[in-house]
């Protein structure tokens, strides 16, 4: 559908990943008339490149790490190696599903779906394939991709970023992944399980360097006794060929060889030459900047997901995507707490959290008025079953609230829900110590690690 001069969108809305999408279908719920404009496949990075495929691979390695460690069960099984083929269409299969029933979603919400490179063209219009889309106003989602380094190219053979890695034709013998932050860690994870030998390079001092120290503690705990390598505390400084993969050096003089060079080291914001400055949107190093309800400082224009300096995680882009709208239609959108946001990584062991780390809640409440325990999962009985160690952390505020849940294991991504109620609820520990956890789950642990902050331990003890 082309525009004219009779036809004004309520919202148009550029970029069809999470933030977009949402905006998209909410406002259609809203009564609002919706074009969503995309360049590449409806759903975005999420769908296509990022949360879904990623999470289809760590199953896979999670099945593969099982048929290896089946005698622990009295389970009589083998690992014989990893069908790659095999492995890409049980991924591409689950990407498939769910990119048509949300093209199904959309087209059952009577919004303007409209597929194409499209550029704002002026505060209230966008140009794709030669039509303009005029709206009353736009929402930017345009969101991210892979960074690099100076001097650092991705050849997508022997030095990757993790979109050539979702669709690798194997399984290297050996890889450098660059950065220790999530993508870095899962791929990592993955890689560690279906055989091949990793090492992992982060210059900050420990992996998922903004979790709270005692999660990335464990987690390396947890690697090194998978034998997955990491060097901390050093930054890269170059990357050559060798004769039949990747030297990479670093600033203090190390080098480590590999097949292939995965550099993990983040995801920016896709804005340039799409005409956000000619339309006078304030910029930051790539990212729109917007107010607490995604607003930029053009009246007309919002903006929303990777694209804006906030959180990058898809729920995040959903949650804004929603909040632009629901402010659009007239409602009055409660502003996100992004320390409020469930985050999850899901390596093995899992790292999920939500709320403020210690070191965070000592600089906003003094270290004498913050108050932290740890509840190890040697004490909860499903964990044992599952034969995974790690640990529940709570941070609360002296004879206050919970401010932050921090767990290390497997599964406990599962577990983050009720930790964001607790967070978000603003729960004190004798709160949450008296509903009773079902048992034997993993859930249990949450309810015995406030037992034991609301000073009535019972599987715990000093």
């Amino acid at each position: 559908m082309a525009n004219d001069a009779s036809t004004v969108y309520d919202l148009v809305i550029l970029g069809g990943g999470s933030g977009g999408y949402a905006a998209a279908l909410r406002a259609s719920q809203l009564g609002l008339d919706v074009a969503l404009i995309e360049k590449n496949k409806l759903g975005g990075t999420c769908l296509h490149n990022g949360c879904i495929p990623t999470k289809a691979l760590l199953h896979a390695g999670e099945i593969a790490d099982a048929a290896r460690e089946g005698s622990e069960f009295g389970v009589r099984s083998t690992f014989d190696g990893i069908d790659i083929a095999g492995v890409h269409k049980y991924k591409d299969g689950v990407i498939s599903g769910l990119y048509k029933g949300l093209q199904g979603l959309v087209a059952s919400r009577k919004i303007t779906y409209v597929e194409g490179e499209g550029r704002l063209s002026s505060p209230t219009s966008v140009d794709v394939n030669g039509q303009r889309y005029t709206g009353r106003h736009v929402v930017l989602a345009t969101g991210s991709v892979p960074r690099s380094l100076p001097g650092l190219t991705i050849d997508g053979d022997r030095i990757i970023s993790s979109d050539h890695a979702l669709v690798l034709d194997r399984v290297p013998k050996s890889a450098i992944v660059l950065g220790g932050g999530v993508i870095g860690v899962e791929f990592a994870s993955v890689w560690k399980s279906f055989g091949a030998d990793v090492t992992i390079v982060e210059g900050l001092p420990h992996l998922v360097p903004v979790e709270d120290e005692n999660s990335s503690k464990l987690l390396e705990r947890a690697f090194r006794k998978r034998g997955i390598n990491f060097s901390l505390g050093s930054f890269f400084k170059g990357a050559e060929y060798t004769a039949d993969g990747v030297r990479v050096t670093l600033d203090n003089g190390k080098t480590f060889e590999a097949e292939v060079l995965l550099v993990a080291i983040g995801r920016g914001p896709v804005s340039q030459g799409l005409g956000y400055e000619e339309a006078g949107v304030a910029m930051d190093r790539g990212f729109v900047l917007v107010d607490e309800y995604c607003q930029t400082n053009v009246p007309t224009i919002s903006a929303v997901g990777d694209l804006i300096p906030t959180l990058q995680l898809a729920h995040v882009g959903f949650a804004e995507g929603i909040l632009v709208a629901e402010r659009l239609a007239g409602l009055k959108p409660v502003p996100i707490d992004y320390d409020g946001v469930p985050r999850v990584t899901y390596c093995h062991p899992e790292v999920a959290s939500v709320g403020i780390t210690e070191a965070r809640a000592k600089e906003l409440y003094g270290a004498d008025q913050v108050v932290t325990l740890k509840y190890n999962l040697a004490g909860n009985g499903k964990s044992k079953i599952l034969k995974t160690a790690g640990e529940i952390k709570l941070v609360r505020v002296r004879d206050g609230a919970v401010v932050g849940i921090h767990m290390v294991g497997d599964r406990l991504g599962e577990q983050v829900g009720e930790a964001q109620l607790i967070y978000n609820w603003e729960a004190l520990p004798a709160e949450v110590a008296q509903l009773i956890h079902a048992h034997p789950t993993q859930n249990e642990a949450l309810g015995e690690a406030h037992l034991a902050l609301a000073g009535k331990p019972l599987h715990s003890h000093d």
